[in-house]
């Protein structure tokens, strides 16, 4: 249809004539009300905001030469931030002379890659930049949902076997608990006279 009998319908029906698709062979039009087409697709524009997952990234630093606990502790958070959804950049810094013995840094990535990589994945493969070893650890669902369920499943039976425990009858003979067993010579309310002369 020409552009002219485009608009003259346009007009006629007190309709805007819109350009949706300007670089399609021959460009594709459509007489509508443009405010309304205008806020559907900002509403629109805004749900997709809305639905999208932001991941920020966190950084893990480590020394090369880290004690065994602060390993544990620091990949005790590198998990916790990937069950939360966020990407984490994991750092070995050198300091000093250590950049010689760069086997030791890649000895303490490798352990702490192997103490998350059952919920997370590479992204990249650890590389030196300068004094620094890093990777970087992305979090994967399939795997975080595989671990979930071991964990609900080993809480469960821990919860039936805690049941089964408190449900055992007690045995009457070693709780006896009866006036003639309460020993009441060690409990007095009254001084004795030893106590009041000292």
């Amino acid at each position: 249809m020409p552009s002219h009998e485009a608009l003259r319908l346009a007009q006629s029906r007190s309709l805007d004539l819109v350009e949706i698709a300007p670089n399609s062979k021959p460009p594709v039009c459509k007489v509508i009300d443009y405010g309304k087409y205008n806020y559907e697709r900002q509403k629109k524009d805004k749900l997709q905001k809305k639905n999208q997952s932001v991941m920020t990234v966190k950084e893990i630093r480590f020394n090369a030469n880290t004690d065994d606990h602060d390993i544990d502790f620091k990949t005790k958070h590198l998990r916790q931030f990937l069950f939360d959804g966020h990407k984490v950049k994991t750092s070995v810094l050198y300091k000093g002379r250590m950049i010689t013995h760069p086997e030791i840094g890649q000895k303490l990535m490798e352990e702490v890659l192997a103490k998350v990589l059952d919920i997370g994945k590479l992204e990249s493969k650890p590389k030196l930049e300068g004094k620094m070893l890093t990777t970087y650890v992305v979090p994967d669902k399939n795997k975080i949902a595989v671990y979930n369920s071991k964990i609900a499943k080993m809480n469960k039976v821990k919860v039936k076997t805690e049941t089964v425990e408190t449900t055992e009858p007690v045995n009457a003979e070693t709780e006896d608990i009866s006036a003639e067993n309460v020993n009441t010579d060690a409990v007095t309310d009254t001084p004795k006279e030893e106590d009041i002369n000292s």
